[in-house]
């Protein structure tokens, strides 16, 4: 891809409306340093300098699409608490539209707290409640989807197992996208796996699409081309899942688009010092989806997601790219 086409692409993205459904969370940070060991128990003590606050989850997805320069609305379950309250706000002054974060007064906002020394995470913590949405409540959320849906270019499926999506309701929302021949892209989780069909871009991990497949994982070849099991396990997931566009992300290997019909497609990774995975495949499904709402050919779409989770993982914490970045 040549400079005046990622030009024209990245033009494109703020004349798009992206809809994210899926897990919201909130993800604390508490930052510090280890001094000494607790005489207590054998673990360090860290004095906390500082917090910090991020969206997660399909929240992330969210404030990632909208650092692209998307428009975004977010359609997510939140607690009647300060966690749901800061995410909500956090997400506003980020320009994302929340009129599609629900209140449940039976469950907490997922929390995601982190202890940070040294740039080491030494431990996380989380605070939530598992458990599939009341049907009054996901009545209320499918009337929001519909609310939304006539100015939305693309919906992203955000599945992180905390118990908003189901078979039957995505069913019915991925339904309704069809009938408008909305872009429909969905990254889904080992822990969860859904019966995704006939979406337009599905972006498993390696060890998801494993999974996914049935297929007991093994160790990577350095060539994803010459890599036997992963190309049987794209084979199996395009017939099983029947997507537009299957693209599989590889850690340091980069990523690997299958498309039925056609040869996989590697796209190596960026090479550069990597700080923090956390979050990439946030950016990646965000990247993705901009991309191909804006017209962008699957393989460019993939080689621009594959781009955008560089530049993140070259940060601290779950983070994102800006189009100046991607340039």
């Amino acid at each position: 891809m040549n400079t005046p086409r990622l030009q024209t692409i990245l033009k494109r993205f703020p004349k798009q409306h992206i809809l994210v459904v899926g897990d919201v969370m909130l993800d604390q940070f508490l930052w510090g340093k280890v001094n000494r060991i607790s005489p207590e128990a054998p673990v360090p003590v860290v004095e906390v300098s500082r917090e910090s606050y991020f969206p997660g989850g399909a929240a992330n997805v969210a404030r990632n699409l909208r650092a692209l320069g998307g428009r975004v609305s977010v359609l997510g379950i939140v607690g009647d608490d300060h966690a749901g309250e800061v995410l909500r706000n956090l997400l506003t002054e980020q320009g994302v539209e929340t009129e599609g974060l629900l209140v449940d007064d039976l469950r907490p906002t997922t929390l995601k707290t982190r202890v940070v020394a040294q740039h080491q995470q030494i431990v996380r913590f989380d605070r939530e409640r598992v458990t599939p949405l009341p049907v009054t409540l996901e009545n209320v959320l499918v009337g929001a989807y519909e609310r939304m849906f006539d100015s939305v270019s693309a919906v992203v499926f955000e599945d992180y197992a905390k118990g908003l999506l189901s078979e039957s309701l995505l069913a019915r929302l991925h339904r309704m996208a069809l009938r408008r021949r909305k872009v429909t892209t969905a990254d889904p989780n080992a822990r969860h796996l859904l019966r995704y069909s006939r979406l337009t871009a599905i972006t498993p991990n390696r060890m998801e699409a494993f999974a996914a497949a049935g297929v007991a994982s093994r160790e990577p070849a350095a060539d994803p081309l010459k890599d036997e099991a992963l190309l049987q396990v794209g084979k199996v997931l395009l017939r099983k899942w029947k997507p537009d566009n299957l693209l599989i992300t590889l850690g340091e290997y980069g990523m690997c688009l299958f498309r039925a019909g056609k040869k996989p497609h590697h796209i190596p990774t960026v090479e550069q010092e990597v700080f923090d995975v956390s979050g990439a495949g946030d950016t990646a499904i965000a990247t993705l989806t901009l991309a191909l709402a804006s017209k962008a050919r699957a393989v460019e779409a993939a080689e621009l997601a594959n781009h955008a989770a560089g530049v993140v993982v070259g940060k601290l914490g779950t983070a994102t790219c800006s189009p100046g970045e991607l340039l």
